[in-house]
């Protein structure tokens, strides 16, 4: 069991719309946290993602707010029919 800590299912992408998906307003440094990884790296993934088409950034105040866009086909070739919100629905435990 000692080699499992060094790999994972989710990417770190995915785990950033995971964490968005259960909490819109969520702050960069708790996806930081959650995701491990650091603050500044936890910035690129959610530009990543809005430059993808998979979040929009709103803010409101001093807060960001993330819309999610569940439509989005996964980022992967041979997986592109399906789509970002379908696996989030299975991790969600949502159907």
């Amino acid at each position: 069991m000692g080699d499992m800590a060094e790999w994972g299912f989710l990417t770190n992408h995915l785990h950033a719309l995971y964490c968005v998906a259960r909490h819109p307003g969520i702050r960069i440094r708790e996806i930081a946290d959650a995701v491990g990884v650091q603050e500044r790296a936890a910035h690129r993934i959610v530009a990543d993602l809005v430059e993808g088409g998979y979040l929009t950034r709103r803010r409101v105040g001093s807060r960001n707010f993330y819309e999610l866009h569940p439509n989005q086909p996964i980022r992967r070739e041979g997986l592109d029919e399906v789509a970002v919100g379908e696996v989030l629905d299975v991790l969600l435990k949502r159907s």
